[in-house]
């Protein structure tokens, strides 16, 4: 009778160094022997991108960042356009940009972030008879029109958090707030693109109003500095807090440890086993309006098995449609035969109206990051069972 099952499995903590292949094999069957599963062909065994990258040792320091800012930079006014409000995601990179500045112009857009995080309320901004497409505030012009403003869950006022950041580090701070790029030239040429999944766009627009030097994140950090840990695809987009002083960055061996824990699982359990690395999952807080998505992808590496998209029929679309005429023993073996018969690509078919459009890694990250969990849960690998199994396989 059971579907898809989603099981965080615990691990030992994982320090630099340590075998992460070995781990999630020897955890995922320590779990098996405790609860009694096994393994079939199609299972998913992922592991999140967090101890993926710490047994790599992927980390660098605020040094390193300065230096790289400073060397591609020039070390003189920055603009930093549009960053996430996070003390996680952005703060440590922020200490170590400002480091590498005489002077930062932050570019913060309004009323809220890239991933969700508002500043201000919509309703704030319509009773301020403020137009966010094209009105330009300073931080003075903010703090008179908004006051004192702290984000909804962690009580932080980001505004005077990334100020007193920035000057922390003996960089000189304006802060500007704008919804397009573009505004940022009438204060500096020279740009760094903080966002994640608009950056390659945002870089387009700046270069073609006249930006003199555009990078994004992914530039900063693509390689060693003195030694430190690089993303060459990514850079410090996907990094973490570490400590005060460091990050973790995404981990660059993502798609070699998914094939290599495929290969250890699969030759362990004589099943064909699926492995993923994961990162967050794309999903919206209907109350606090973040959508995780701090990560540049959910999907960090995968084996081939999880390539594409779901192709799916809508059962109650049958079952009100085709099959409306019957029920009960004739109606389900009517709805199985359908499901075998189905096409290979249902791709704007009406009976697949309602699915999931979406592709499979960010629709199996989204499941394992949400059963791993954030905090404290300590299950950093997720074994997802039945995931590719369908009605048509029920033997009821």
């Amino acid at each position: 009778m059971a579907g898809t099952i989603s099981r965080g499995i615990r691990a030992p903590i994982i320090r630099q160094g340590d075998d992460i292949v070995r781990i999630v094999a020897d955890s995922v069957y320590d779990a098996m022997r405790e609860d009694g599963f096994t393994l079939s062909d199609g299972d998913v065994v992922a592991v999140t991108e967090a101890v993926v990258a710490r047994a790599d040792g992927n980390y660098a320091s605020i040094d390193d960042i300065a230096a790289d800012v400073r060397e591609k930079l020039g070390g003189k006014t920055v603009g930093l356009v549009f960053p996430i409000l996070s003390r996680n995601r952005f703060a440590i990179c922020l200490k170590g940009i400002a480091r590498g500045c005489e002077k930062i112009v932050l570019v913060l857009s309004y009323p809220s972030d890239e991933v969700g995080n508002h500043l201000v309320s919509e309703d704030a901004v319509d009773d301020a008879g403020i137009n966010p497409f094209s009105d330009v505030l300073s931080a003075e012009k903010f703090r008179e029109t908004f006051g004192d403003v702290r984000h909804t869950f962690t009580g932080v006022d980001y505004v005077a958090y990334y100020t007193e950041l920035i000057e922390a580090e003996g960089c000189k701070a304006q802060v500007i707030f704008a919804n397009h790029a573009e505004a940022v030239l009438e204060y500096t040429d020279t740009v760094l693109c903080c966002d994640i999944h608009t950056r390659e766009r945002t870089a387009r627009r700046l270069k073609a109003a006249g930006a003199k030097k555009v990078l994004t994140l992914c530039d900063i950090l693509s390689s060693p500095v003195n030694g430190s840990g690089y993303n060459p695809s990514y850079g410090l987009l996907g990094s973490n807090k570490a400590t005060e002083t460091t990050v973790k960055l995404f981990p660059k061996n993502a798609q070699e440890t998914a094939e290599k824990i495929s290969a250890c699982l699969s030759e362990r359990s004589g099943k064909r086993i699926e492995a993923m690395v994961y990162g967050d999952g794309a999903f919206k807080d209907p109350v606090g309006k973040i959508w995780e998505l701090a990560d540049p992808v959910v999907g960090v590496g995968a084996t081939g098995g999880l390539s594409g998209l779901p192709n799916e029929l809508k059962l109650k679309f049958l079952a009100d449609n085709d099959f409306s005429d019957l029920s009960g023993e004739e109606l389900k073996r009517a709805i199985k035969e359908r499901i075998r018969q189905k096409s290979g690509d249902l791709k704007g078919k009406m009976a697949s109206e309602g699915t999931t459009p979406r592709r499979l890694t960010d629709l199996i990250g989204s499941l394992c990051d949400l059963t791993s969990g954030s905090g404290d849960k300590g299950t950093p690998i997720v074994l997802v069972q039945n995931y590719f199994k369908n009605y048509s396989d029920w033997q009821g």
